[in-house]
């Protein structure tokens, strides 16, 4: 079973047809939309501030959402993809969003709509990525223009995620 809990009163909430996997781990105050997965060793901390996160959008394995105290709330979009042990925190990833496996995210960062953060990327503290862009490296830089197959990915994958999640069901 996932590891729900409430922390100082407050409950994790989550929208319909959710798929959590039984060693997620999910405590205070999150709220998860619709048909959103959260993967095997997923961790959503709102323990020390908020958690949002839009519908369609899929935490994958080992990943982290955590936020900071009385600072920085974590706010995940529509239809976004957090990838295997990525980290995100305390920032804002709008829609359409890749972000890739072992990406790390830092606070205050905004991921404007259909951006992809490459596996292994760090994105600083106060970073703004711009819409329609791939984004490398340590710290992230704009590298190009996500192409039109890049794009139609952004737009696929959290379907596929959604196919994968009823699996388990």
């Amino acid at each position: 079973m996932p590891i729900i809990l409430p922390v100082k009163g407050v409950d994790p909430q989550f929208g319909s047809d959710c798929f959590i996997a039984p060693n997620a781990t999910i405590v205070g105050d999150v709220k998860v939309g619709r048909n959103c997965s959260i993967w095997f060793n997923a961790v959503i901390r709102g323990d020390v501030n908020s958690i949002i996160i839009g519908n369609e959008s899929n935490i994958q394995d080992g990943a982290v959402i955590h936020a900071t105290y009385l600072k920085a709330a974590t706010h995940i979009g529509n239809r976004v993809s957090v990838g295997h042990n990525a980290i995100v925190h305390g920032c804002l990833v709008k829609d359409h969003v890749l972000i890739g496996m072992g990406a790390i995210v830092m606070d205050h960062a905004v991921i404007e709509e259909y951006c992809i953060i490459a596996a292994g990327s760090v994105v600083l503290e106060n970073t703004v990525c711009e819409s329609g862009y791939l984004y490398a490296g340590t710290p992230a830089k704009k590298i190009k223009p996500i192409s039109i197959e890049q794009r139609a990915l952004l737009n696929k994958l959290p379907d596929n995620y959604i196919m994968y999640a009823g699996w388990f069901n």
